[in-house]
């Protein structure tokens, strides 16, 4: 892994894969909206900046050129497919070989085996109804670009994440294959960790068409799993 490619550079996740990405001593390339490269301001020295829109084809074919990794924040903004647009365009152009991250909610189903609260599912239905009233988000367009990376022959990961919070980092989170497992019941995540985990996938090969649902390796239901007798790396049982 030598050249990396973040889509969504500007946003906070995508930040802090950046810095992640720079801190192993990858070259970086990073894609944003024109108005949001000001965010970078930090990296400006340190990264090639490739503004536009992330579903924007052509923006994101120039992105990926020569990258050994992508990493992919799939923002569900907007009424014009973005994510599932952002997610294509990645599938179609990324380096034959490259190792594509991307990342989701908990709300992504991977299969029949996902097990989801009522209360989540009933939040989820509310969000969705509401955001597409809004004409501000598209859930289902999120659930839509997870379709095709699963469909897809490309070396892909696709990290779903728990609800998230700032703060110090905890180390690297733990993971199970299935939204419902008992060791991801606190449902929260260190944002800075998040990326992390993004980032260490890139070199990971035994998360090559995984869909990992994760949690803060610190909080309290990571730490019962790990009490119990749960591996050291914090993996679910398949």
């Amino acid at each position: 892994m030598r050249k990396v490619c973040v889509i969504g550079a500007s946003g906070k996740l995508g930040r802090y894969m950046v810095g992640h990405a720079l801190d192993r001593g990858y070259e970086v390339v990073g894609v944003c909206r024109e108005r949001s490269v000001p965010k970078l301001a930090d990296f400006a020295d340190r990264i090639t900046v490739v503004p536009g829109d992330t579903n924007d084809r052509e923006v994101v074919r120039r992105a990926v050129a020569g990258c050994d990794g992508v990493l992919t924040v799939l923002v569900p903004w907007g009424v014009r497919q973005y994510s599932s647009g952002t997610a294509q365009a990645v599938l179609d152009f990324a380096e034959p070989g490259a190792r594509l991250v991307f990342s989701c909610g908990w709300h992504v189903a991977r299969d029949g085996r996902d097990r989801y609260t009522r209360r989540f599912r009933a939040t989820v239905r509310v969000v969705t109804v509401l955001a597409r009233l809004l004409r501000a988000v598209e859930v289902d367009d999120q659930v839509e670009a997870a379709r095709r990376i699963f469909a897809s022959d490309r070396r892909w990961t696709l990290v779903r994440g728990s609800d998230l919070e700032e703060g110090e980092s905890q180390g690297l989170p733990v993971w199970s294959h299935h939204v419902g497992d008992p060791v991801l019941a606190s449902n929260l995540t260190r944002r800075v960790d998040f990326a992390l985990f993004m980032v260490a996938a890139l070199t990971d090969d035994t998360l090559v068409g995984e869909a990992p649902a994760i949690v803060g390796r610190l909080t309290p239901s990571a730490l019962a799993h790990a009490a119990d007798g749960g591996s050291p790396a914090g993996h679910g049982a398949p």
